[in-house]
């Protein structure tokens, strides 16, 4: 299993604590954008907006991000036909993070695939066990997730 595969598949814990210092090289002003199914309350993923992105989610009506690694504008669903249908956008307290809540049009969100082969619904399929290590969530539960 290449490192990649392992980061998304395994289950050894890899947690990525540099994340934001990259983000921050790439001099781009952005948000953290939770995004959430808007029917099942399931956190979908968490992406980066800058003012284009949020633009362009607010006159497209589907979910635009800024890539932070390709330092473009990335529109989930452009290459899978996963799109991210909108249905409003909240902002937090301080008005430095989003949510956005979706109603997702394709077979599921993540880029990675189950063991049947079928894009997940989310982003968020494992969990940390007690003993530092990850396990599979089967089926996400509309109970684990925020309010669920």
């Amino acid at each position: 299993m290449s490192d990649h595969q392992q980061l998304e598949e395994g289950l050894d814990l890899q947690i990525d604590f540099k994340k934001l210092k990259r983000v921050v090289a790439t001099k781009e002003d952005v948000l953290p954008t939770v995004v959430q199914n808007a029917d099942t309350h399931e956190v979908l993923l968490i992406g980066y907006v800058n003012r284009r992105a949020l633009k362009a989610t607010l006159t497209r009506g589907i979910a635009v991000f800024w890539s932070t690694s390709r330092n473009e504008l990335w529109v989930k669903g452009a290459t899978s036909g996963d799109y991210l249908q909108l249905v409003d956008i909240r902002v937090n307290c301080e008005q430095n993070s989003l949510l956005y809540r979706v109603r997702p049009l394709g077979k599921g969100v993540c880029h990675t695939k189950d063991a049947t082969g079928t894009s997940r619904s989310g982003c968020y399929y494992r969990r940390i066990t007690p003993q530092e290590t990850l396990a599979f969530i089967e089926k996400p539960s509309t109970k684990d997730c925020a309010g669920g």
